[in-house]
């Protein structure tokens, strides 16, 4: 019996149907990875599996007695609980008890003491001494001291401990939404340890490519509001998704070449007035219903990098430099690097370890304070920040990208801001939109669109993976690579390093600066470890023997996707039984005389609109005319429609 069935699912924000008529069965031990752009729905969906949102229609139905649990995407904020009382949380009433006693327990007092007592009875009731050990156990297991308090912890320590809370009451399925963002690779890795030893079933979302190979056994995507399932792993999975696009952009061609033909027939026999046939006619009007509730796959994002002057030769030098905190705590020193135009350097170590002070340092923001820093010439530098810092969350898209600036100059093409911003997937009505309201994705390819309009011959790239989608993540590396100038990313996506970097400079802690040829996986190669990695273990490595596809149930591999139902129509085209229509009367066939003219008139008028949106300055006018124009056309649109569904239905009650 499946562990959990998600059955028809439907859920709609306003007019926009996030989730339509989405299936899914997830059985026993397996790890499925769920996939899908930004703002398809894929952490709406976790939220309505755990039960924080409810969706219009549909069930979720999990197997009886099966316990669910939740990994949280977001890192508490300031949380001064003890680990223990974080863990000991997931049991609610008893975890309780239990954090109060073990504070009880620190006190000396004779009212802790009578306290103390009555916790205890109350504990015995609920036989929370066992729960109290099984927490103990996890604590241990994850090497956390269960003294220590969450907002004193590293993002990765806080993310072992949230892992702990969620495995203690030992589930059958746990869900994780982005659980490598904001990690380093030494708590990535340990994720995936951790992870890997779990017997339970995962649902998660990741765009981190490394860790979907390393854990999924299962891909399912949700695109346009339909969940697909392809029983393969990861690369597998691209090819195949590969494929069924292409396929279904051939099948989308066929169907709309033969509409076009039917469009002009019927158009035809319009302004002809001749009789027509009346079956050819309603399967015209099925197949528009068919295109009109075609979801359309939204567009890839295109953008370009703004080439700035070129810089000198040499961008930057430092000899024997240092840097340390006022207290003489020391970040980095006696570091050597040489840094020249075109070079592309990733920055890797542990949280803390300095990797932004030396991008400052290297920028000369900040001035070392022993050794000499030399800085190149004709240096422009555009920052992406991972905490979006540059977006104003109060204005909309439009107002934070222009600056004022109604054109934008991208390589020598001047472009509208607002057809600048089409090129991130951002509509013109979703251009307007207040920042506050958008998606972490979102938000990621806003401040990318900024930094790219900006000229610059050095990009510096904080965290720029997280809550990027794949497709737009592989586009940004095909951009960096064919950028002529010099790039500096921070980064703990292992696939993106190896992508874009042709060179790794490592800081372990200690102050220590070291360089190596190539990529992440290439440091690797090179005998590059974390400090925190014991025994010299590589548990980062890939599992070559993940499960590449996982067995159907008839016990075959199954390497296609599965299909979903799309629901059944009559093969007889639904007219076999259709009743007569009444005669029309001599006011409709008067009606039905003056529709053809009506048509003809409408389809000047959206000629005519199409015309002026189409010219070259349609967009350089105010923001209320192109608004007021495209509304225009809709309308147009709608009202030409209109008429020729009442010409097609008086036509064929007249032929009845």
């Amino acid at each position: 019996m499946p562990l959990l069935t998600l059955d028809s699912i439907s859920l709609a924000f306003g007019m926009h149907p996030l989730l339509d008529q989405a299936s899914l069965i997830i059985d026993a031990g397996e790890r499925v990875c769920l996939l899908g752009r930004n703002g398809e729905g894929k952490s709406t969906l976790l939220k309505i599996v755990s039960g924080e949102v409810v969706p219009d229609g549909g069930r979720v139905r999990l197997d009886d007695g099966a316990v669910l649990a939740v990994l949280p995407q977001n890192l508490p904020s300031d949380d001064s609980r003890t680990a223990y009382e974080v863990v000991s949380g997931a049991f609610p009433e008893t975890g309780q008890l239990l954090a109060e006693f073990h504070a009880l327990a620190q006190q000396a007092d004779e009212a802790s003491l009578d306290r103390m007592m009555k916790v205890q009875e109350r504990i015995e009731a609920l036989d929370g001494w066992r729960l109290d050990q099984k927490v103990a156990a996890v604590l241990a297991q994850y090497g956390i001291d269960p003294d220590q308090r969450l907002n004193t912890l590293s993002g990765g320590w806080q993310r072992r401990v949230l892992l702990a809370r969620a495995l203690v009451g030992e589930p059958d399925i746990l869900l994780l939404d982005e659980p490598t963002n904001h990690l380093d690779v030494p708590a990535i890795a340990w994720l995936e340890e951790a992870l890997g030893a779990f017997r339970g079933a995962m649902l998660f979302v990741s765009h981190d490519r490394a860790f979907i190979r390393r854990m999924a056994t299962r891909v399912v995507e949700l695109d346009r509001g339909k969940l697909v399932s392809f029983a393969a792993s990861y690369d597998r999975y691209l090819e195949l998704k590969e494929k069924a696009l292409e396929e279904e952009d051939r099948e989308n061609a066929l169907f709309d070449k033969r509409l076009k033909q039917e469009e002009t027939w019927i158009r035809q026999g319009i302004k002809a007035r001749r009789t027509r046939n009346m079956g050819r006619v309603r399967a015209l009007k099925a197949m528009r219903e068919e295109h009109r509730q075609r979801r359309v796959r939204g567009g890839t994002a295109t953008f370009a990098v703004e080439d700035a002057v070129r810089s000198g030769k040499l961008v930057v030098e430092t000899v024997d430099a240092g840097f340390a905190y006022p207290d003489g705590t020391p970040v980095m020193r006696d570091m050597n690097l040489t840094v020249f135009r075109g070079d592309k350097i990733g920055l890797v170590g542990e949280n803390g370890t300095g990797k932004t002070t030396l991008v400052r340092l290297l920028l000369g923001d900040l001035e070392p304070t022993e050794g000499a820093i030399r800085l190149g010439t004709n240096l422009q530098v555009a920052y992406f920040d991972q905490l979006r810092g540059e977006l104003d969350l109060s204005r909309n898209a439009l107002d934070n990208l222009s600056e004022g600036r109604e054109f934008i100059d991208i390589n020598g093409q001047s472009k509208h801001v607002l057809g600048y911003l089409q090129d991130f997937l951002f509509t013109p009505e979703r251009a307007r939109s207040p920042v506050r309201v958008f998606s972490g994705g979102e938000r990621a390819r806003l401040l990318l669109a900024k930094l790219f309009s900006k000229p610059a011959n050095i990009l510096v790239l904080d965290e720029p993976t997280n809550d990027l989608d794949v497709e737009t993540l592989e586009l940004l590396e095909e951009q960096l690579a064919e950028f002529a100038g010099t790039v500096i990313v921070i980064s703990h996506d292992r696939e993106f390093l190896d992508n874009v970097v042709t060179e790794t400079v490592f800081l372990d802690g200690s102050g220590k600066v070291r360089e190596y040829v190539g990529g992440y996986s290439d440091w690797r190669r090179q005998g590059g470890c974390f400090p925190s990695e014991a025994s010299g273990a590589r548990p980062d490595r890939h599992d070559k023997a993940a499960k590449s596809g996982k067995q159907s149930r008839g016990g075959k591999q199954n390497d296609s996707p599965v299909k979903k139902v799309q629901g059944e129509s009559d093969s007889r085209g639904g007219a076999a039984n259709k009743p007569k229509l009444p005669k029309l009367s001599y006011k409709l066939k008067l009606e039905l005389e003056q529709l053809p003219g009506q048509i003809e008139t409408l389809e000047q008028e959206v000629a005519g609109i199409q015309g002026r949106i189409s010219s070259a300055d349609f967009y350089s006018g105010s923001s209320d005319e192109v608004a007021t124009t495209l509304e225009e056309l809709e309308q147009a649109e709608a009202r030409l429609e209109k008429v020729v569904e009442r010409w097609m239905e008086l036509e064929e009650q007249a032929l009845n």
